[in-house]
């Protein structure tokens, strides 16, 4: 599976699943290098796996997006597939009133969605800087701009990677590096599907209700965002098309916020 000349070096946290592996496949099929972080290793070198039966380059890394010692090693753990752009997507979710949240676990959402990304950034812009180009690619929610009860923490943590991508961009201004944020409203992801039994606890409604009432009642296209299109937004931005855009919020909400 050789490289093609132009391919970049990809590194997606939360890799093994989900959005990350949607973006994985497209971006592997493109012909650029795949590396699958994942804090599950076995997932990780399962999805490798599934990327490589495709013909896709690709590698499994084990990571805890967590782990501030993991996260600085990186670049000298990958001294032969430098990262070229960076893909933040690992994300957990908790579902409680603030009352009733574990002060630990609200701390650790953060740790995870926010300080992660943060310093995944720190570790990767020197190497970006030096081989002229960079792209931070930051997976947040249509959550990074509005808010749902009982999600204190998320919400928190997805508002709080738009400041961060925007200050990176004043400071990256002078280098061919990037960093934008994907918002996308409900995903179908093993993470949402998960969250659907949660709202109908705390909310005291069914399942269906939840989809309907409170993940598509706001979307005037009344429809969960896919998985390409997320990853299809992803590939432009690697592109020279978009080199100019940085600090941006894209949203992919089916006319959410347009209320």
């Amino acid at each position: 599976m050789s490289k093609q000349k132009d391919s970049k070096n990809i590194l997606i946290t939360g890799g093994a699943s989900g959005i990350g592996f949607a973006m994985a496949e497209l971006l592997g099929k493109q012909g650029h290098h795949i590396i699958i972080a994942d804090l599950n290793e076995d997932a990780a070198i399962s999805a490798t796996h599934k990327l490589q039966d495709e013909n896709i380059s690709a590698s499994a890394l084990a990571l805890d997006v967590s782990n501030i010692e993991q996260i600085e090693s990186l670049p000298n753990r990958l001294t032969h597939t430098p990262v070229d752009v960076l893909i933040n997507n690992a994300g957990i979710q908790h579902v409680s009133k603030l009352e009733d949240f574990p002060a630990d676990k609200w701390a650790f959402l953060l740790q995870v969605m926010l300080v992660g990304p943060a310093m995944l950034t720190r570790a990767f812009l020197p190497s970006m800087r030096e081989r002229g180009y960079g792209r931070i690619i930051n997976v947040g929610s249509i959550h990074s701009l509005v808010a749902s009860p009982y999600k204190s923490a998320y919400v928190a943590a997805k508002h709080g990677l738009l400041g961060f991508a925007k200050t990176v961009a004043l400071e990256t201004g002078d280098a061919n590096i990037t960093i934008n944020t994907l918002c996308p409203s409900y995903v179908k992801t093993p993470l949402v599907e998960k969250q659907i039994a949660s709202q109908a606890e705390q909310h005291g409604i069914t399942e269906e209700e939840v989809v309907n009432k409170i993940m598509l009642e706001p979307m005037p296209k009344k429809a969960f965002i896919g998985l390409d299109e997320l990853a299809e937004t992803a590939a432009f931005l690697m592109g020279n098309a978009a080199k100019n855009i940085t600090g941006q919020t894209l949203v992919l909400d089916g006319g959410w916020t347009a209320r």
